[in-house]
């Protein structure tokens, strides 16, 4: 295994970290931008500095990731990348202030919601400009997924999931093995929902 590890909101960092592993792994084929933080707190008081860190992770490095592999993918003849969004992208939030005012500092993540909505419309775009370079582009949505930042999850939050539980990082893993795999080569432009119920569109 070969470890390349790059500051993703740096380009220049992140060039030599591509060109390193394609030089290591003999090319690239599937690109899974996943590296993502989160910040909670009502957008009223949300610091301008804490903003421009979760967009420059978030949104701005995925960019970076995308721009950096989209010339390595050419050259295979075609590829796969697949954007890990979320579902705070589209519901505005699961924190309802208006029922109880304390999920508002708990569960109100505007600058991770505002750029996981633009990594879903960059992957739109993105999937319309590759596709003739045999290059397809999705996202995986997922709603709220066990791990240890979910763990605090208010109950009151658990219970809006229809399905009644939380996702799991397996099931995220196996929504992206599909998108990367030979089954979904006409498959480009989806932002494929894991939420249990929490969000249908």
């Amino acid at each position: 295994a070969f470890d390349h590890p790059a500051d993703v909101a740096d380009s220049r960092a992140l060039l030599q970290a591509f060109d390193a592993a394609v030089r290591d792994l003999g090319g690239l084929d599937i690109l899974v931008t996943a590296a993502g933080v989160t910040s909670f707190g009502p957008a009223a008081t949300l610091a301008e500095a804490e903003w421009d860190r979760v967009v420059a992770i978030n949104l701005k490095g995925v960019f970076l990731s995308c721009q950096a592999a989209i010339a390595h993918l050419k050259r295979r003849g075609g590829g796969r990348i697949v954007n890990i969004g979320s579902v705070l992208a589209k519901n505005g939030g699961n924190a309802r202030p208006w029922i109880d005012e304390a999920e508002q500092s708990r569960a109100s993540n505007v600058a991770y919601g505002a750029s996981k909505a633009g990594v879903h419309a960059m992957t739109l775009y993105l999937a319309k400009e590759l596709a003739a370079h045999g290059i397809t582009v999705n996202a995986v949505a997922p709603g709220p997924i066990a791990s240890a930042m979910t763990a605090e999850f208010p109950a009151t939050l658990r219970a809006l999931i229809p399905a009644g539980r939380l996702g799991t990082n397996g099931e995220v893993a196996a929504a992206v093995s599909y998108l990367v795999g030979d089954e979904a080569g006409f498959v480009t432009g989806e932002i494929l929902d894991l939420n249990g119920g929490l969000w249908v569109d």
